[in-house]
């Protein structure tokens, strides 16, 4: 299994002076100990499982376009964006540019949405989830058709567009690779079925990874699409290698075919915790 770096949180000592730092070094100690994924999360508060939401969170594209110019390998993506926060053919364009400035490692890591608290905080619309899933779906299509030849219009039931231009094109072939976050059954996976070439199951319990990889495959049966050819990942931002039950749970992963484990910083050490994680944890999790 591969490995990824989550950088979720930003509070550290003297901030905010000291954030850009402590970002480049993250990002380049991640690349450099072996991690082949580098997300952040898109949110404008804090959320509030995780923290205060009074406290320091970056603008997600603003802050990968940074990365990136700070690393040359590490694939780069949201974890993952709420579908209301941009209009989808601006979320494309902003795709692309990340694509293009990092010579194709972005990905558009996409998801319905949830934090109810920072969409009324800034004024943004937040449709009941029926809604929101419906845009997911017209979102990606979007970004599909502004990725292709086609540079027509787009008809949908909430975004109307009367030209999808987009130049230049994406570097990654044959178009940035779609990640859908999360674990309904019902539509977020079908979704990852139609459309995605990765899934983030937004779990950390084998058992459940291995009952939402059945329901997806499931969807792919029913859709046309190809399961084995998805990329799939699990979250261990809250695992700790040092618990006697953690490598026993990595190899559950790996048994059930997960492809890539994310793990996260710890606040206030966010470069010294992925590099004990670099040290420790992933070149034994390419051995599974």
């Amino acid at each position: 299994m591969r490995a990824g770096i989550h950088l979720w949180n930003y509070t550290m000592p003297g901030q905010p002076a000291s954030i850009p730092a402590a970002v480049a070094e993250t990002a380049r100690t991640a690349e450099d100990g072996g991690f082949d994924q580098f997300t952040v999360m898109d949110h404008w508060f804090q959320m509030e499982r995780s923290g205060d939401p009074a406290q320091p969170m970056l603008e997600a594209f603003s802050t990968l376009a940074f990365v990136a110019a700070q690393t040359q390998r590490m694939r780069l993506s949201p974890l993952v964006v709420g579908v209301t926060y941009r209009h989808p053919g601006l979320l494309a364009k902003t795709i692309t540019t990340l694509d293009v400035l990092s010579s194709g490692r972005a990905a558009l890591g996409i998801g319905a949405a949830w934090y109810e608290r920072e969409h009324h905080g800034l004024g943004v619309p937040y449709p009941v989830l029926s809604e929101r899933f419906e845009r997911l779906e017209e979102a990606i299509r979007i970004a599909l058709q502004m990725w292709s030849d086609d540079d027509g219009a787009f008809e949908g039931a909430h975004y109307r567009l009367a030209e999808t231009l987009n130049r230049p094109t994406a570097v990654s072939t044959p178009h940035p690779p779609i990640m859908v976050g999360g674990k309904g059954e019902r539509k977020t996976l079908r979704i990852a079925a139609q459309y995605a070439q990765i899934v983030n199951l937004m779990t950390a319990d084998p058992d459940e990874a291995v009952h939402l990889l059945e329901v997806l495959r499931r969807h792919c049966d029913a859709v046309g699409t190809d399961f084995d050819a998805i990329e799939k990942q699990v979250m261990g931002t809250r695992l700790d290698p040092a618990d006697a039950d953690f490598w026993p749970l990595m190899q559950r992963f790996a048994d059930a075919g997960i492809d890539l484990v994310v793990f996260g910083v710890r606040p206030g050490a966010q470069v010294e915790s992925t590099e004990t994680l670099a040290t420790d944890v992933v070149p034994r999790l390419r051995e599974l």
